[in-house]
């Protein structure tokens, strides 16, 4: 926001240098990003007066002029520029004078005739010829302006302003206008805030005669404010409306438009002025936009609308979008007779959502996204009428259309003058706090703060002792040490992810990290089916690209393709871990399910499914799983149909681990076996056992027993220490595998199995009729599942 210095002093009276200016508006939270003092690189022009123009002597497009600037003889200056004439008011930069640039001008000869200075365009002044109606390009600038030979071009001009740039933080929507920094400056310095009155004369007409308005959609157009315009006289601004339009960063157009853009500057609030003739059935809607419906815009484009669009239309078509852009035939020509001013309150989200879906973003969308207050609508339009009133501009027509929608209450909040100071550290009283915050626009009855409509940003008590802070004086609040104590604590989970990456480290893995979004090649490398409920991915609705247009819903092929950048690499054996999340998609949710997964992928020379195995076993033992089962699993596509296992408890799937399909190898180029697990942590969380309690070393002596087992060929190991693990009960210890034989002893499609089960009581040492009991239910119940004993 560019603040002209002229034009706040119409406000507030600031006698102070721009840099302390700008030091203390900053120290109050307006933040100043600089200052410029308009034609500070112009120094030595004048106004002079053309009294005679003769033709050079020696060159057909050059002539000579005699000009006066004010001192006893004129000056003599050789010109090209074919528009000049005696008794003409110009700018004249004299011999050692400095233009915008740097350029400086010296005099000098032009065919063999002596030139004192030069006669100045609007280019060479860094003006442009909106500034100036009248001028032109490529001419000498003829000043119409009422001046007198020999004065200072930047007075004469208006160049002698001096802008102030702020940042406007997003929540201080209230500070995009020359009001809004004039109550910040007036509280600043102490000083008092003249705030004007808008007076509109208008005539015996009424406007409801000639306009409806209606709000269809009164969430998204809390207000809608109207005033109409006859007669009018399109022609340029006057030179002071021009300035201020200038200093602020706005390019002068005509009288209407520039009315607009001075009320959008001075209030805050965006305008836009209507052809009433273009006005079908003389009615406007503010509505949502029809599916597919297009409007031609001012900037000559045509767009298509969606319905969650809101508009702004006759009984016919959209005349503009809202908040953003006017229609190509809703803004002023030179054949306008009748305007409508439109001044209302869009909602900020809306209007940000529909700039960004049609690529578009002006002055107007920019303000309405942050949120405006709907009750400045109607003295911004009053504003613009009382400007037309006395540009004589046109005849405003009698009456107001002022359509309400949602309105919010002004915000009430309780003045807590004790927690204040407490939670500022500082100690004031509640008079001066009171104070304060009545000189920006609050106010206090008692206890309660009535919040202005245009803080819309001021919600909670630690708002108001912002607000009181930085008036009082950020520097002036005493450094104190922090009070009490922090103390950060880790969640159950948070331990338990904890958990499971320190065991994971030592047992010797790497940890990486890897992208949550993947390429859909990646599920096809993975070999996963095409009716794979892996594949039913969420998708991006604006990726960075192909590679990364899904969320994974496995992080198998994540860790295979870090795999296979490492082997590639040539490092010759890894082992690497990952505690990352998968994204599974949930029928009639917006967002998917994340599930945190432990990932390990190793390859090398001494990997093999058995240390996979070790690791995954030692890491459930580590988190305390309960009892698992491990079944074989020959229909994972991306796993080796004899080598895969899943991992359950109490019937829940927890994760699944193998040797990496060799065809799976080829497509990631790995080459060598390659292991792969992957274990839902949120499954084991649930699933964890009690807290481990300690345990007294044995006081009374284990019984052992040796079992040789036979059993089919394809029973897994883990099938029969279940079993025995349920029939021993209590007084089991241990069980430990220690061989597994085939051989001619040993019929074909069996295997034996030998284990060394340890038996023991904590509280007495067992008897034989005790051990025997439990050898005998344990060999019961592996004959159940046709396990028999080795003879």
């Amino acid at each position: 926001m560019n603040l002209s210095q002229r034009w706040l002093s119409d406000f507030v009276k600031v006698d102070c240098p721009p840099r302390e200016y700008a030091h203390r508006l900053t120290m109050s939270g307006s933040k100043v990003e600089g200052y410029e003092i308009e034609g500070e690189e112009i120094t030595n022009v004048v106004v002079g007066r053309i009294l005679s123009v003769e033709k050079h002597p020696d060159a057909d497009k050059l002539v000579v002029c005699q000009v006066e600037v004010g001192r006893d003889e004129p000056v003599q200056i050789v010109t090209g520029a074919t528009n000049v004439f005696a008794g003409a008011l110009v700018p004249v930069a004299l011999d050692g004078s400095t233009l915008p640039g740097g350029v400086k001008i010296k005099k000098g000869k032009l065919r063999g005739i002596v030139s004192n200075g030069m006669m100045c365009s609007v280019s060479e002044l860094n003006v442009t010829v909106n500034d100036f109606p009248g001028a032109i390009e490529d001419g000498i600038l003829i000043i119409d302006e009422d001046c007198t030979p020999g004065e200072d071009i930047r007075t004469a001009l208006g160049l002698d302003d001096t802008v102030v740039e702020f940042e406007i933080t997003s929540n201080r929507p209230d500070c995009l206008s020359v009001i809004g920094l004039a109550r910040e400056t007036a509280a600043t310095f102490g000083l008092p805030l003249t705030l004007h009155e808008p007076a509109v004369k208008g005539n015996e007409g009424d406007i409801h005669e000639m306009l409806q308005v209606e709000i269809l959609n009164p969430k998204l157009c809390s207000r809608y404010t109207a005033k109409m315009v006859k007669n009018i006289k399109i022609e340029p601004s006057p030179r002071w409306l021009r300035e201020r339009l200038r200093a602020s960063g706005v390019r002068p157009i005509n009288n209407i438009v520039d009315i607009t853009n001075y009320v959008m500057l001075e209030y805050g609030q965006p305008m836009h002025a209507f052809d009433h003739k273009y006005v079908n059935g003389a009615k406007i809607n503010v509505r949502n936009a029809a599916e597919g419906e297009k409007i031609m815009t001012l900037d000559g484009i045509e767009r298509t609308l969606s319905p969650e669009m809101l508009v702004i239309a006759d009984e016919k078509a959209p005349v503009a979008v809202a908040g953003i852009m006017g229609g190509e035939f809703s803004g002023i020509m030179d054949d306008t007779n009748t305007i409508v001013f439109e001044s209302a309150c869009f909602s900020g989200s809306s209007v940000r959502t529909t700039a960004k879906k049609l690529g578009m973003r002006t002055e107007s969308s920019s303000r309405f996204e942050k949120g405006l207050d709907p009750h400045m609508t109607v003295p911004a339009v009053l504003r613009a009428c009382e400007l037309v009133e006395m540009l004589g501009a046109g005849e405003v027509v009698g009456g107001i259309i002022d359509i309400k929608g949602e309105i919010p209450e002004p915000t009430k909040l309780m003045l807590d003058a004790g927690w204040i100071n407490r939670f500022l550290g500082i100690d004031i009283s509640k008079e001066e706090m009171v104070k304060i915050l009545e000189k920006i626009g609050f106010t206090v009855e008692g206890d309660v703060i009535t919040v202005p409509t245009f803080r819309a940003d001021v919600e909670h008590k630690a708002d108001v002792a912002e607000e009181i802070a930085r008036f009082y004086g950020y520097d002036k609040i005493p450094v104190t040490a922090i009070k009490g104590t922090a103390e950060g604590r880790l969640t159950e989970t948070q331990k338990f992810e904890r958990l499971a990456r320190e065991t994971m480290l030592s047992l010797g893995a790497y940890e990486i990290n890897t992208y949550s979004f993947i390429s859909p090649k990646l599920y096809d490398k993975a070999m996963l089916p095409a009716d794979s409920q892996l594949r039913n991915s969420v998708v991006i609705s604006n990726p960075l690209g192909e590679d990364t247009s899904l969320m994974r819903t496995t992080t198998i092929p994540s860790m295979l393709d870090t795999l296979s950048r490492n082997y590639n690499n040539r490092n010759l054996e890894a082992a690497m871990f990952e505690i990352g999340n998968r994204y599974l998609p949930v029928e009639g949710e917006a967002l998917p399910d994340e599930r945190q997964q432990v990932t390990i992928g190793l390859y090398g020379r001494d990997a093999d499914f058995f240390l996979l195995k070790g690791m995954v076993e030692t890491l459930l033992d580590r988190l305390n799983a309960k009892e698992y089962d491990v079944q074989p699993d020959s229909g994972n596509p991306t796993f080796h149909p004899g080598r895969c296992a899943s991992i359950y408890i109490d019937g829940q799937l927890v994760g699944v681990m193998g040797e990496v399909h060799p065809l799976v190898l080829q497509n990631f180029e790995i080459g060598v076996k390659a292991y792969a697990a992957e274990l839902d942590l949120r499954t084991l969380f649930a699933n964890r056992a009690a807290e481990k309690q300690y345990k007294p070393l044995p006081k009374y002596p284990a019984t052992t027993r040796d079992l040789a087992l036979v059993c089919d060929e394809d029973v897994p190991v883990a099938k029969l220490q279940k079993a025995i693990r349920q029939a021993s009960g209590k007084i089991l210890e241990s069980i430990e595998m220690f061989d597994i034989y085939r051989g001619k002893q040993i019929p074909d499609g069996k295997k034996s199995i030998a284990y060394k089960i340890s038996l023991r009581a904590s509280d007495r040492t067992l008897t034989d009729e005790e051990t025997n009991g439990a050898m005998k239910k344990i060999l019961k119940a592996l004959a159940d599942i046709d396990v028999t004993l080795r003879s």
